[in-house]
């Protein structure tokens, strides 16, 4: 209520944002004259004089309205567009650092050119993100002209691209590139061998187009590097043939659920959640079945038999939870993955955690091996990293909530330039699928026959192909867009508000797309003289297209425009918004209509009950549709109910998440400095002074060493092969003390005799190596070993403990044992070594090209960013390893002199 009256008041949150943002706008048009009035070589003059002016601590919002003025007028010249006040309005939302929402065909990508010169002007560089290679190629070219004429560098990252033209493109002061390939460069730049290896320069903005797919849809699928492993994959083959001896438990007829007591049956499907859990009777017969076929001799639960138990329940969750054509496709003997947001096919994505291979056995073809993980991260904790990240998208006020929780970021919903002319109608409402279907095709012929261009939305390939067929038998011509026949998009797309045509597309229409009404004349023109053909003849041909289109476009808009038909409400009120966005752009008419049935997925897990209750009440017949503004409602509330359910998950899942950031920040900074140090020799002395420390701990107490002598020298043997540098008598009669001064003194002398034999940077090269094969060895085995823990903690909680606590606790406790294991193994080595001639130096080879790129689901976390340093300067050889300290020791446990607050041992104490 109290929102209500503020609003009646004063206006929306979004209008009252807006307002405060006009005076900048006046000051941003007030410049106009000036920057029409200049001469094109003035434009780059312009460029260093802002950049001057931030060198001379003036801020960015200081020099914004001049940079926009600029950046508009550049924008005028050279592509033959103004941006309009209403997209100045979104690039100031943007270099605030918050999500612009702008509906489809406003000129998003225009916008957004202001906002990036801007913060170009720092000379730190900015990130546009697109979500595939062709958006940011094309969108890098199509605004390459405004930022030239700015005397701005643009640079592309492409996903075929090689490591010095990736240097060259992150280089620019605006880099163009996905969402993917940008975090696949942090994690390579953080396996690198050599700082000069690096492509990225720090993380400093990033504009993020279509944000919400990215950082909402995207959140729980990391980007993971991985290598092959030994896998036994003939297990996933044998356990398939197992899941037609497993019973589903009844279901209660009464409440269509499972009872709470004594179910009948051996397993339950949850299938909001894709989730398996076995009865008790269940679990029995998996060990009978398992037993029978001497897959195990002893009991199920006998630790070496646990994995059986997993490969039962992804085959399980394969057969019973993820369908062909819905959840993936089968192509070239692969099974692909299909976005269930975006209806696209995610080449090069695997299920996680046996899943995928348990679907391949499924579909009876090659069980792939199981890949290892080498290095991942999630979107939500790389974009994390950013000093400042802003977004735009047309879809994303419905999740303002969990942008502004996770992210820090608020959506700001900027108006139209021209009011939104679409008709929303009210859902209409059937009792089954085909009573639907049928009144479906009903509507769709009656737009056609009149000429009115029609898009109807499903939610899979299965449902698009059914519905193609009804489509068929009915005799209406149409095309059909979804994963498997992808490479016709653009065809599709152009001609999809053409005159009479009907489209049925999965959600891949509703993404980087902009449907015109009459087609595309540009299209069509470069179809009828050939893309290759001199550009005079192209000109020719578009001009000659654009006198039939423009008719064809007032034809169509007195028709209604494009009329969008959705065939069931998707999960996210989001995509049912990008759906309706198709239709009504830039103030053109249209109409949208979404038909539903109790049959529908949304509908059978959050809202049948009710809706077919009130459908009772009112008398409904199975064949009658009903329409009111209370099922609507109904239909909205069942979607927010879904969406704040994936909210907490995501939530939720960020926790754990968090867990392993903290973690990864740590291992990426210390890897990095090792990548620079010119005095690992350093390092480690002082670790050997704490492994020192350590083994003389028990003996501290006692006045003379004595009679351990030689237990204490068999300990130190064994830790460094010392030998000590005095005779036996002398040694005993030293105070621990003094003879932990005269074995680190002996340590340190070692060192200095291996540099002068080989070389301080030789020997220092030789000191990195150590150090960052034992990194790249152990980091990929700490993954593992979490992945693990964050399973094994969920069973806790039947104990009543807290899972994240239990997971916090024992995933600190066995990070701190992997930092001690690289430190002690590394300066174990190294000392023990017996150099006989120089070590060759550390030469960076090429990027991990063995390892895979895959974006798969599973667990993840995210790592801080860390500069890159320049390589190691070059020292003559023979150099002395002199160890001054300046400042008393630092203990392992004493807080960091680096001012961080942590532990030396969790800060600079690798």
């Amino acid at each position: 209520m109290a929102n209500n009256i503020m609003t009646l008041l004063f206006g929306s949150q979004h209008e009252r944002d807006l307002k405060k943002l006009l005076p900048i706008l006046h000051k941003v048009n007030a410049l106009e004259p000036w920057a029409l009035a200049l001469p094109p070589e003035a434009f780059p003059e312009e460029t260093l004089k802002l950049k001057n002016r931030l060198a001379q601590n003036e801020t960015l919002d200081e020099i914004l309205p001049t940079a926009f003025a600029l950046a508009r007028e550049a924008a005028r010249r050279t592509l033959g567009e103004r941006p309009y006040d209403v997209q100045i309005l979104g690039g100031i939302i943007l270099h605030q650092g918050k999500i612009t929402e702008m509906k489809t065909g406003e000129g998003k990508t225009l916008m957004s050119v202001t906002a990036a010169y801007l913060n170009a002007l720092s000379g730190k560089g900015v990130h546009m993100v697109t979500v595939n290679d062709y958006l940011a190629e094309r969108d890098a070219n199509w605004m390459r002209p405004v930022y030239s004429y700015l005397g701005i560098t643009v640079g592309t990252v492409l996903s075929n691209m090689d490591n010095a033209l990736r240097q060259l493109a992150y280089n620019a002061d605006i880099t163009y590139g996905t969402n993917n390939e940008l975090g696949f460069d942090y994690l390579r730049d953080n396996m690198a061998w050599d700082s000069r290896q690096k492509v990225q320069r720090g993380h400093p903005y990033g504009i993020i187009d279509e944000i919400d797919s990215i950082l909402i849809d995207e959140a729980r699928t990391p980007l993971i590097i991985s290598g092959a492993v030994d896998d036994d994959t003939s297990k996933f083959q044998a356990v398939n043939g197992l899941v037609e001896f497993l019973t589903e438990c009844a279901k209660d007829p009464a409440t269509d659920d499972y009872p709470e007591e004594n179910p009948v049956g051996d397993y339950k499907l949850d299938e909001k959640g894709k989730r398996i859990s076995f009865t008790d009777q269940g679990m029995n017969k998996i060990e009978e079945l398992l037993q029978k076929r001497k897959f195990i001799t002893t009991s199920l639960f006998e630790q070496e038999n646990f994995e059986y138990l997993h490969y039962v329940t992804q085959a399980l969750r394969a057969h019973k939870l993820f369908h062909k054509d819905v959840d993936y496709v089968v192509q070239d003997d692969k099974v692909e993955i299909v976005d269930e947001f975006t209806g696209r096919i995610l080449h090069g994505r695997r299920y996680s955690e046996g899943l995928h291979q348990a679907i391949e056995a499924k579909e009876h073809i090659r069980v792939a091996q199981n890949n290892k993980t080498v290095a991942t991260i999630t979107f939500q904790n790389y974009f994390r990293m950013y000093d400042k990240i802003s977004g735009m998208t047309g879809t994303a006020d419905t999740e303002a909530k969990e942008f502004a929780k996770i992210y820090g970021l608020e959506v700001v919903v900027v108006p139209t330039n021209r009011p939104v002319a679409r008709n929303d109608e009210e859902d209409i409402i059937y009792f089954n699928e085909d009573f639907k279907f049928g009144a479906i095709v009903e509507e769709v012929a009656l737009a056609h026959k009149k000429g009115q261009p029609v898009l109807v939305g499903t939610v899979s390939i299965e449902k698009s192909e059914k519905l193609s067929l009804f489509f068929t038998r009915k005799g209406i011509r149409h095309e059909v867009l979804n994963a498997k026949n992808h490479s016709r998009e653009a065809l599709i797309i152009a001609e999809a508000g053409s005159k009479g045509s009907v489209t049925i597309a999965t959600n891949m229409a509703g993404r980087g797309t902009d449907i015109k009404l009459g087609g595309n004349p540009e299209f069509r023109a470069r179809r009828k003289v050939g893309t290759d053909a001199a550009p005079e003849v192209i000109q020719t041909a578009i001009a000659k297209e654009m006198e039939s289109w423009k008719k064809d476009q007032e034809e169509i808009r007195s028709l209604g425009g494009l009329l969008v038909v959705g065939t069931e409400r998707h999960e996210s009120r989001r995509i049912d918004n990008q759906l309706r966005g198709r239709s009504g752009r830039q103030g053109d008419p249209g109409r949208s209509k979404f038909f539903v049935s109790l049959d529908d997925t949304l509908m059978r897990l959050f809202a049948n009950d009710s809706v077919r209750s009130m459908m009772g009440k009112m008398g409904m017949a199975e064949g009658e549709p009903i329409m009111h503004k209370w099922l609507s409602k109904s239909l909205e509330n069942a979607q927010k109910k879904v969406e704040d359910r994936n909210f907490e998950v995501r939530k939720h899942l960020l926790e754990y998440d968090d867990v392993l950031s903290k973690q990864r920040e740590f291992i990426y900074s210390q890897r990095d400095v090792i990548l620079g140090d010119l005095n690992l020799q350093q390092r480690v002395l002082s670790t050997a002074e704490e492994m020192l420390e350590e083994a003389l701990a028990p003996w501290n107490r006692d006045n003379k060493i004595g009679d351990n002598l030689g237990k204490i020298l068999d300990i130190l043997s064994d830790l460094f092969l010392y030998n000590p540098s005095k005779g036996p008598e002398e040694l005993r009669n030293l105070t621990p003390k003094a003879f932990q001064s005269l074995v680190h003194h002996d340590l340190i002398q070692d060192i200095h005799q291996k540099a002068e034999l080989v070389g301080s940077e030789q020997l220092n090269n030789f000191i990195r190596g150590e150090y960052l094969r034992k990194i790249d060895v152990l980091w990929p085995e700490h993954l593992e070993n979490l992945d693990a823990l964050r399973d094994a903690v969920y069973l806790r909680s039947y104990a009543q403990k807290n899972p994240l606590l239990e997971y916090k606790m024992e995933g600190f406790s066995i990070f701190d044992t992997l930092i001690e294991e690289i430190k002690t193994t590394v300066a174990k080595k190294i000392l023990k070594v017996r150099i006989q001639q120089a070590p060759k130096p550390v030469v960076g080879g090429a990027r991990v090209a063995q390892l895979k790129t895959s974006h798969t689901s599973m667990g993840s976390f995210a790592a801080l960013g860390v500069k890159t340093q320049a390589g190691p300067r070059k020292e003559s050889q023979g150099d002395k390893v002199t160890v001054v300290r300046a400042q008393p020791k630092v203990g392992r446990n004493d807080p960091c002199p680096c001012g961080s607050g942590k532990k030396y041992k969790h800060c600079h104490g690798i």
